[in-house]
């Protein structure tokens, strides 16, 4: 960390960089590791998409991160019809970024298109629950679901945004990825491609709604992959915010006295899966026993408190604690390469075994699993690529053993997580009946004791016949000039329209 620092610094004094305005002219600059695929915001797997769709779309809610409860957005009410049909009160006097009127055209218009699979949103769990919506008149709309989902409303606050049906007709989804409009806080005014995005605060964005009006004028987003040139236009003057910032590195800036260090917790857990479902193939992962082992090796704790740090906690339920549904009283596997070993020998592998095994982040956490994973016999043969193409490989079957992690679209919900890893899907490496049927049954029955009783039964079977080790939950290091006023939520959303300059 010392030496990265070190290059950081260096590479700021051989090339020094402007101070922005910032506070001076109401700007914000901002930083993220990773360009997104697409602009077009049913299309954009990334965090970066999440997060720059909160600030240029609406969604009909948004949930409060104080009280869970969810808020009228581009709706002023809703109400459950029936166990299959939401009923929405749409807001007045709302208009999009290219001055186009909303009404329930275009919640109708989002509604059926994005449910249609033909149109190819990704991922299509984010959709896939739709079934159609109906115009009552220009402010009240029925959105109907394939079967009950209870989990809608937390969709509806999340990643289904609405679209202006006009505009998206008329320039087609090419065309609207190019020049994208919503109905948020911020408009898009520039994007260059690989390098930066320029928003704008909306002056027309309605008043009472559960986002703030944006108090800063202009966000410059730029796109910088290495994490040394983001720390040293940090130390320059150069960037304003930055996040994911490692333990050791956002303390020695603190240090600095011109920047402020925020710790939060995240809802993105990571795990490692096996193929106890022979889509690779034979393993040794399909005796549980093997799979046990792998589990009593790791010494989780120690990873999180020499490595993530923070606000983070070891995680022993194939889903975020916090999630509604997420029984975490279920088997644990604490600590004990003893065991381990005696599990390994039980099972036929006294002497171990080589594995391939994948991972997309986080390097060093990837690492010292392996050191954990070869004091007890086995070695893994790390194959470590970028996410898209390790995601490809996972879901195409042709990885036995993984280190993942998974964010859940910030869906307050198991059903964004497990169910998205359990369900028979191309990411289920367990196929397990039971485990199948216990979400099905979570995922569609409305009563909340009833939904929690059987996410129950799927996690403690998960967990039981270990399909998963859940490793630990993620923290964030957010850093940013003193004298900007932000606050991150637990969501791993930052919201700049509530950021403010003192």
């Amino acid at each position: 960390m010392r030496s990265t620092l070190l290059a950081a610094a260096a590479f700021a004094a051989a090339f020094p960089l402007p101070t922005l305005a910032g506070s001076d002219d109401n700007s914000l600059t901002v930083a993220f590791a990773r360009e997104m695929d697409t602009l077009n915001p049913f299309l954009n797997t990334t965090r970066e998409g999440v997060i720059l769709s909160r600030h240029v779309w609406d969604g009909l809610v948004l949930r409060n991160q104080e009280t869970n409860e969810y808020e009228g957005n581009l709706a002023t009410g809703y109400t459950w019809i029936d166990d299959t049909t939401l009923e929405f009160t749409l807001r007045e006097g709302v208009t999009f970024h290219n001055g186009e009127p909303f009404n329930a055209d275009d919640v109708v218009f989002t509604m059926n298109f994005v449910a249609d699979p033909d149109n190819g949103v990704n991922p299509q769990r984010n959709v896939s629950w739709i079934k159609e919506a109906v115009k009552i008149d220009d402010n009240t709309v029925l959105i109907m679901t394939d079967g009950p989902f209870p989990a809608a409303l937390e969709f509806l606050g999340g990643p289904v945004v609405i679209l202006p049906d006009q505009y998206f007709q008329e320039v087609g989804p090419d065309g609207f990825a190019a020049a994208p409009i919503g109905t948020g806080p911020y408009k898009l005014t520039e994007n260059v491609p690989g390098e930066s995005l320029t928003l704008e605060r909306f002056a027309d964005y309605y008043a009472d709604g559960p986002k703030a009006i944006a108090s800063i004028d202009t966000i410059t987003w730029r796109t910088i992959p290495d994490a040394n040139t983001r720390l040293a236009e940090m130390l320059s003057g150069g960037m304003d915010w930055i996040w994911q910032v490692p333990s050791d590195q956002a303390d020695r800036l603190a240090a600095t006295g011109r920047h402020a260090v925020v710790n939060e917790s995240t809802m993105r857990i990571g795990y490692l899966y096996f193929d106890a479902g022979d889509r690779y193939g034979d393993t040794p992962f399909d005796d549980v026993r093997v799979r046990r082992a792998v589990s009593h090796a790791i010494n989780r704790e120690a990873i999180v408190e020499n490595l993530l740090k923070g606000a983070s906690e070891v995680v022993h339920s194939a889903c975020f604690p916090r999630q509604f549904g997420c029984d975490t009283d279920v088997a644990r596997y604490e600590y004990d390469p003893e065991k381990a070993k005696a599990l390994l020998a039980e099972a036929g592998y006294a002497d171990g075994f080589k594995i391939p095994f994948a991972a997309y982040r986080n390097r060093d956490y990837a690492e010292a699993m392996m050191s954990d994973l070869a004091a007890v016999g086995i070695t893994p043969q790390l194959d470590y690529k970028k996410y898209a193409a390790t995601r490809d490989q996972i879901q195409a079957g042709e990885v036995p053993f993984a280190f993942m992690t998974w964010g859940s679209y910030s869906i307050n919900d198991v059903s964004a997580i497990t169910s998205t890893f359990f369900k028979g899907g191309i990411d289920d490496y367990a196929r397990d009946p039971e485990v199948i049927a216990a979400l099905q049954e979570g995922d569609t029955i409305t009563d909340p004791a009833e939904r929690e009783a059987a996410y129950s039964r799927a996690l403690n079977r998960i967990a039981d016949e270990a399909y998963w080790l859940p490793l630990f939950s993620y923290n964030t290091n957010y850093v940013h000039a003193t004298e900007l006023s932000f606050t991150p939520t637990p969501d791993e959303i930052p919201t700049f329209y509530g950021a403010s300059w003192n």
